[in-house]
């Protein structure tokens, strides 16, 4: 395909005044931009209750098209691409929303956009327990063959992309700013990491800023991307069932992983759990629910990529089945097990090494699963 179709979305996603509803109401009546601009070249634009003053900018679109020329070579000189709807390697989940995006641009494994996805969100500040279920979820999920896919912010997205890494798995990163920005800037090893190893996306053009108005944009094409989105962690009010509910709209299965009754960042959870979301405790769980394996792995490597069961000696493995998920202080487990404290202390470190346990403030102990 030549560079004409690419240039001209891109000239008409630059055009002040028009906006992505005004992209999509004209492309519905000319078919093209270049159908468009040729119309309003011939005084037609205002069939289309196009402004006045937009439809006399359209006449002209030289200076768009220049721009959108100019812009291509930018991301194409740092290994960046534009595509649009006329393109073959457009997503075409996110061709069918309400408002999909007029031009995509990206970076990394363009590959990664025929994959089957499947979307992981969550609370930025999230919890030790979110983190490790965002993390588990989307490794599993990588060695069975899905792309995972999230936003790349702090907390439970990061942990998505993260843990789709380690399985060496596929990963999308959309993004609430220019391809070029880094945001979270805690985040910058992750976001060369996914340019590398995986897939940054973004709808903004180079240079764009991380506003705050942008993310609930980002996360339409997070949902429409994906054939299910998974909330892992999420208060009542969070831009997480902003994407379920996105989602929803378009048909897509949305998930939510339990957590705490007791905890706010999973009051958003329960309330999707009780609106009819699918509940999930594995990435099995996910994977059955969306009619198959889409890759490399059956269901049941699904949730088996720990590895081996760590070498510990017996009474490391006898205090280690007296902890469970839920915290318990250091003398109930010295009462449980009867090993003393200076052997609990000294197995608890141990234990904490293997990473199968964690120490909780005020001394409780938890088994990591």
């Amino acid at each position: 395909m030549s560079d004409s179709p690419v240039i001209d979305w891109m000239a008409l996603s630059f055009v002040p005044g028009l906006g992505g509803r005004g992209v999509r109401r004209i492309i519905s009546r000319f078919g093209t931009p270049a159908a468009v601009f040729s119309a309003c070249k011939k005084g037609l634009g205002g069939d289309t209750g196009i402004r006045k003053d937009v439809a006399a900018i359209l006449a002209n679109p030289a200076p768009f098209r220049e721009k959108a020329l100019s812009h291509l070579q930018r991301l194409r000189t740092g290994g960046a691409e534009a595509i649009c709807p006329d393109d073959d390697i457009y997503p075409q989940l996110l061709s069918q929303i309400a408002d999909p995006p007029p031009v995509l641009y990206v970076q990394g494994h363009t590959d990664l956009l025929f994959s089957s996805c499947v979307a992981i969100v969550g609370s930025r500040a999230a919890t030790a327990y979110g983190r490790r279920s965002g993390f588990s979820l989307a490794r599993d999920l990588a060695n069975a063959g899905v792309t995972v896919v999230s936003g790349l912010a702090a907390g439970i997205d990061g942990e998505a992309h993260s843990g789709a890494l380690s399985a060496q798995g596929g990963t999308i990163a959309v993004l609430g700013c220019g391809l070029d920005v880094v945001y979270p800037r805690q985040n910058s090893g992750l976001y060369e990491q996914i340019r590398k190893d995986g897939l940054l996306v973004s709808e903004y053009p180079l240079g764009t800023r991380p506003d705050g108005f942008r993310f609930p944009a980002r996360n339409r094409i997070i949902a429409g991307m994906s054939r299910g989105v998974v909330v892992v962690e999420a208060a009542k009010k969070s831009g997480s069932l902003i994407t379920a509910e996105m989602a929803l709209d378009e048909g897509r299965e949305v998930f939510a992983v339990p957590g705490q009754i007791d905890s706010f960042k999973s009051g958003g959870t329960h309330w999707l759990l009780q609106q009819g979301a699918k509940l999930v405790q594995s990435a099995e769980d996910i994977l059955v629910e969306l009619g198959g394996r889409p890759g490399k792995a059956d269901f049941e490597s699904a949730g088996q990529s720990r590895g081996p069961e760590p070498d510990i000696d017996p009474d490391a493995r006898k205090l280690l089945q007296a902890i469970d998920v839920y915290p318990c202080s250091r003398n109930e487990l010295i009462a449980a097990t009867t090993l003393g404290p200076a052997k609990v202390g000294e197995l608890l470190l141990l234990l904490e090494l293997e990473g199968l346990v964690e120490v909780l403030p005020g001394d409780e102990i938890r088994r990591i699963n």
